[in-house]
């Protein structure tokens, strides 16, 4: 079995129904009891602006919707012109979108547009500059569960706009089995026996292994897609060539842009990365006029 098997993960703009509840949570954190004290006070009730939202870094664009709603969903008088969309490469300078109107609405708006732009826009360049370094190869990389509270969906579209796709959303859409599992269960037979029992004709059962002889035991167990972590280099090719195509195997631990090449070029089929989402550098995003 191969990664290739599989197609692409269908990228498509999250619907707004999805992103208003979380929007709309962070306006609210923002405004706190009392509004935008500062704009009320310096701002004339009637003063209307254009502002300019651009890059100030090199990047992929991801979330533009996200900041569409910040201005929109405070104050709909708010006019919002796009010059780009979603996976668009950015340079120092390119125009992302144009916004009219009230002045105090765009500038009580601003720091949640912002805030949402620039960590999405991070999340999505990082998973390029991944994907790049391997590109020459068949491999793919994905992200994991390690990602912000609340904000998972948002992330993981990020990194698809990038160019990768994602692993499970949660814990209760494919079964993961790892060394805790094993443990607990009294081995790795039990607990892909008990999986096995378990799991809907819908749900993926993937096992965790970290020696070359838990691989041999997952092989033989027949196991679709077996998770390699924390191996080198050395370890990898062998774990391919003792794999020979029979299961998907998935590459974790230590991955970096620096050593990214090395590791897919084994011959592994992903590249799971889990700093994509939990420490992803933000993008700088701003709002001038």
């Amino acid at each position: 079995m191969s990664i290739s098997e599989f197609p692409n993960a269908y990228l498509a703009p999250l619907p707004d129904v999805m992103l208003e509840p979380l929007v709309r949570d962070a306006l609210r954190e923002d405004l706190g009891r009392a509004g935008d004290i500062t704009s009320a006070a310096v701002i004339a009730p009637h003063a209307r602006s254009c502002l300019r939202l651009t890059a100030r870094q090199a990047g992929v664009l991801a979330g533009i919707d996200l900041a569409r709603l910040a201005f929109t969903l405070y104050d709909p008088q708010l006019r919002w012109q796009p010059a780009l969309s979603d996976g668009a490469q950015l340079v120092p300078g390119s125009l992302i979108a144009t916004i009219e109107g009230p002045a105090r609405a765009i500038l009580a708006a601003e720091r949640t547009a912002l805030n949402f732009l620039g960590h999405l826009c991070g999340v999505a360049s990082a998973t390029a500059q991944v994907a790049e370094a391997i590109a020459h190869t068949p491999a793919r990389v994905t992200c994991t569960r390690k990602t912000l509270p609340g904000l998972r969906a948002l992330q993981k579209y990020a990194v698809r706009v990038g160019g990768g796709c994602n692993h499970r959303f949660g814990l209760d859409d494919a079964m993961l089995i790892k060394d805790n599992h094993i443990a607990i269960a009294g081995g790795l037979e039990q607990a892909v026996t008990r999986a096995r029992a378990h799991a809907g004709h819908m749900v993926q059962i993937e096992v965790e292994v970290d020696t070359l002889e838990q691989l041999q035991q997952a092989l033989a167990l027949q196991v679709p897609i077996v998770l390699l972590d924390n191996m080198d280099v050395a370890t990898l090719q062998q774990a391919v060539a003792l794999n020979g195509g029979r299961a998907v195997l998935e590459a974790s631990g230590r991955i970096q842009i620096d050593n990214a090449a090395a590791i897919a070029e084994t011959g592994v089929d992903l590249l799971a990365v889990g700093w994509l989402t939990h420490s992803a550098r933000t993008l700088d995003v701003g709002l001038d006029a």
